[in-house]
């Protein structure tokens, strides 16, 4: 099968002609783009398909709210297509386009008028790896760096295999879910992973499925030839309501995925994107999901973590109690900042990590709040510094 590519809903014979012109506003701001295979997915007569919610567009996200670069991804561009953010990895974005758009995207700033991030020409990026020996992990994305040409593919991640220090390449692609017959059908794909894995310098593929509907037998076989060629399979996933924010279907996700020898890795809260509003999971909520999933996974499914793609870092969701929301910086732009952990009052309307304003401090705890941070685990002093108040 060679799935055909449609980016107008005209072509979607599960969308009518009414529902064709209520969307009509929505796609003059967000693009729709998605190919046979992955509609046949849906099921048509159910109005709250998760696979339908994931990948057509819907009036909801016309809603306002939020930025088009809500984890300020902007202010660690260091050469032309190429983000620094954390001291050991680099991000090459290498794709303006994906197999599909999730209609929660967190790029989507990338498909909207001549949006220019992704620099084709990858030159200047690897100047800037080659310049800084720190960096020992790549990662490729987008977009998705598996809709570009084999050999073009090829060519980049051979130029990074003669970078010395750089040890690991990741390449964040989705399109074994949306696309799977791409690494199926394309030998010379699983020929340039199998090339680029010597043994020692790894290739990881961060895929991301969203629902386990997503894992069919032609997903599960473009998996597998991935794994064959060497490369280490692992899965991200944002929280996504409609989607995937029931405990039963998370956990169903988390165990099927071990059960393939794909690693789960992080679970993302999701971002507050223009036009995500409907997609979205209060933190807290998303947390007590995650955390129930987790409970009925075995302990590979288990390995996941609870993170916020922060300007600042990834923040991890680490515990709650009745009053208290608990965060540790799992990794972090300002490297002082990594495992620093932080208290914050309970905020069961914060979507984001900025909602949070609430800080834990022994100025203003009283005597019975000490004692229920003491009971929940927490020892050390509660203190308060200028840069981040409530962190033990």
């Amino acid at each position: 099968m060679n799935p055909t590519y449609i980016t107008s809903l005209d072509k979607v014979a599960g969308i009518g002609a009414q529902e064709r012109a209520r969307l009509a506003p929505v796609l003059d701001l967000f693009a729709f783009r998605s190919n046979d295979y992955y509609l046949s997915l849906i099921d048509w007569e159910d109005t709250k398909d998760p696979i339908r919610r994931l990948i057509i567009p819907s009036l909801d996200e016309l809603e306002p709210w939020g930025r088009l670069d809500p984890s300020s991804e902007h202010r660690y561009t260091r050469a032309p297509g190429l983000q620094h953010k954390y001291r050991e990895t680099a991000l090459m974005l290498v794709s303006d386009l994906c197999g599909g758009f999730c209609r929660y995207c967190f790029r989507k700033r990338l498909f909207i008028g001549d949006a220019r991030e992704v620099n084709r020409d990858v030159s200047g990026g690897l100047a800037y790896i080659r310049d800084h020996p720190e960096i020992t992990n790549v990662l490729l994305t987008g977009g998705d760096p598996l809709v570009l040409d084999t050999g073009r593919l090829r060519d980049i991640l051979n130029r990074l295999r003669e970078i010395r220090h750089v040890r690991i390449i990741r390449i964040g692609t989705k399109m074994p879910a949306y696309d799977p017959y791409r690494i199926i059908n394309d030998p010379a794909l699983v020929d340039a992973i199998r090339e680029c894995h010597d043994g020692e310098n790894l290739v990881y593929i961060m895929a991301q499925f969203n629902h386990p509907r997503e894992l069919t037998d032609a997903a599960c076989r473009a998996i597998a030839l991935l794994q064959d060629a060497g490369a280490v399979v692992m899965n991200q996933t944002p929280l996504i309501r409609g989607i995937n924010d029931d405990p039963a279907v998370l956990s169903r996700l988390l165990g099927r995925l071990s059960f393939i020898g794909v690693n789960p890795y992080y679970v993302f809260q999701c971002r507050p994107t223009t036009g995500n509003r409907a997609f979205a999971v209060p933190v807290e909520e998303s947390y007590r999901i995650f955390e129930q999933a987790r409970a009925t996974c075995s302990g590979l499914s288990k390995q996941a973590r609870f993170v916020m793609s922060h300007a600042t870092g990834k923040i991890e969701v680490v515990g709650k109690t009745g009053g208290f929301t608990y965060f540790k910086y799992n990794q972090a732009a300002d490297p002082e900042d990594i495992g620093r952990f932080m208290v914050y009052k309970s905020n069961p309307q914060a979507y984001w990590f900025d909602d949070y304003t609430e800080l834990v401090d022994e100025g203003r705890l009283g005597e019975s709040d000490l004692l229920d941070a003491a009971d929940a685990g927490i020892a050390g002093t509660l203190g308060e510094t200028d840069e981040s108040p409530g962190v033990l």
